[in-house]
């Protein structure tokens, strides 16, 4: 976004004469007459410079900048004066204006103090992005566990995605987190504030789903009894997850594709047009475009979702997260259910390694709770031998070690106390690459 230049003078003649300066220097102008305009107009991290005068009626410049210190105490305000109130502006200026400029002003003062301010500015607002940037990593690796290259990028995409407008399409199995991504694309974007709604689209009879989608007024239709609000209206200004997406009846995906194109929709029964902003995040687990291709879903309402695409990588595709997610899930279920909890051992570890989760991570979570209430381990281990357990655990162990070194073979070396060449030919065999894990710190 380009940076503005706020003006604020009561004097028709000083804003307009103000205004061409800028302009011909490139520099977008907003102004104002009232300092309570101002204030009204300036934003969190506004990518600016306001400029005031400090004798006006009503809210002085004095004041203007007290309250917008209060907002931002990084914003530049500079501040314009008459000979006599040079003292004020001094004062002003231990109190955090930027700088003063004494009436009347030449062109060039006042474009090299703004030029100056600028820069400052955007160097502030860089430095909070990069800080809100690796606050909002932090967060994300909190809620979405893993050290494995594959979870690793997955987080990245979500940072990438969340602050963009564009519809998503998440692609992954049954019990790989697609609600879980769904949410934190909402919770890492600017709707955040806003509802996040989901619906399962196959779990709706087909007879029931327009009403479930886009309401009904009374009487709309047998047994409507009174309005109902639909999950577009609800979830509007944040985002509605549709699950399973490749189950939405043909009928609805005309109308869905409708609504998208206009932004609006109409319940049952009713003429009102209702205007819609709202973000859609789709999940399915078979392409959509061949769902397309077979009659089964139209190929226009499926581009319309997959603007960006992301895909979750099943559990079997990172097994070097299984120990992490599984103590996670062990925690979890023992707060939950007020038992104790103990960690699983090394026969434990290489049972849950060697089996091949076709539930994923909800799979995972289920075992683990089993596990707190002492119900037993399930057959986590079935149709596999020893050797092959033996060997999943051992290429656990290894992704874990190179994870945390980020690479670093001398490390892994002195941590599994191995030789270089054991250690070469143990990673041959199990398909790591050292480059994978290079800026994957542990804690990720």
């Amino acid at each position: 976004m380009q940076a503005q230049v706020y003006l604020v003078d009561d004097e028709a003649s000083i804003r307009e004469a103000v205004r061409q300066w800028l302009e011909l220097s490139g520099h977008p102008v907003r102004l104002f007459a009232r300092a309570e305009d101002c204030l009204a107009a300036v934003t969190p991290d506004f990518a600016g410079v306001v400029v005031s005068d400090v004798r006006m009626p009503g809210m002085d410049g004095l004041a203007l900048l007290e309250r917008l210190q209060a907002l931002d105490p990084d914003l530049p305000v500079i501040l314009l004066t008459a000979h006599g109130d040079v003292a004020l502006a001094v004062t002003a200026m231990r109190q955090g204006a930027y700088d003063f400029l004494e009436k009347p002003f030449s062109p060039e003062a006042l474009l090299g103090d703004l030029g100056r301010a600028l820069e400052k500015r955007r160097l502030v607002l860089e430095n909070r992005q990069l800080h809100r940037r690796v606050d909002d990593q932090s967060a994300l690796a909190r809620r979405l566990l893993g050290v494995s290259p594959g979870i690793v990028r997955l987080r990245q995409q979500i940072l990438d995605l969340a602050p963009t407008p564009v519809n998503v399409l998440l692609r992954g199995e049954t019990g790989s987190g697609k609600e879980l991504v769904a949410r934190c694309l909402h919770d890492f974007g600017p709707r955040a504030g806003k509802a996040f709604v989901a619906l399962n689209c196959a779990a709706i009879p087909e007879q029931l789903f327009e009403s479930e989608l886009f309401g009904h007024e009374s009487g709309a239709f047998t047994g409507a009894q009174g309005k109902r609000i639909g999950k577009l209206e609800y979830a509007n200004g944040g985002t509605l997850f549709l699950d399973e997406i490749e189950s939405m009846p043909l009928a609805q995906q005309v109308k869905l594709l409708r609504v998208l194109q206009e932004q609006r929709l109409e319940r049952l029964g009713s003429n009102q047009s209702i205007a819609l902003d709202l973000r859609i995040v789709a999940a399915t687990k078979p392409d959509l475009l061949e769902e397309a291709r077979a009659g089964r879903f139209r190929e226009d309402l499926a581009y319309r979702l997959n603007v960006a695409e992301l895909q979750l990588p099943p559990l079997r595709a990172r097994r070097e997260d299984i120990p992490l997610l599984f103590d996670h899930f062990l925690a979890e279920a023992g707060a939950r259910l007020g038992r104790p909890v103990t960690p699983p051992g090394a026969a434990r570890l290489a049972q849950l390694l060697g089996h091949g989760w076709p539930g994923n991570v909800r799979e995972l979570a289920n075992a683990a709770e089993r596990e707190v209430l002492g119900l037993g381990a399930p057959a986590a281990a079935q149709g596999h031998s020893l050797a092959d357990q033996l060997e999943a655990f051992e290429a656990q162990c290894l992704r874990a070690a190179l994870a945390r070194h980020g690479g670093e073979i001398k490390a892994v070396m002195d941590e599994l106390q191995l030789p270089r060449r054991t250690l070469n030919e143990k990673m041959q065999r199990h398909g790591l690459v050292r480059a994978d894990f290079r800026d994957s710190p542990a804690d990720d």
